[in-house]
């Protein structure tokens, strides 16, 4: 099977994309959660708060502005 390329590079897949149904991401993550020990679980609990940042609306021009406030993978 021919590998794709781009300009004579290997394309890659971003390892954090997934093609899976809505069941099976949601038993994935589930699995993954009870696999952490319980001061881990509070530890992703206190984390998840973080994470709900909500969306503030530019003034005046009805658009929304999502800001990106940390990269988990650096």
């Amino acid at each position: 099977m021919l590998e794709p390329t781009f300009e004579g590079q290997p394309l890659r897949m971003d390892p954090r994309i997934r093609f899976e149904t809505k069941e099976q991401s949601n038993a994935r993550r589930r699995e993954a959660f009870l696999a952490l020990s319980p001061a881990e679980r509070f530890a992703w609990f206190l984390r998840s708060f973080d994470r709900r940042t909500p969306m503030s609306r530019s003034e005046g021009s009805g658009r929304f502005l999502i800001r990106r406030t940390r990269d988990p993978l650096r």
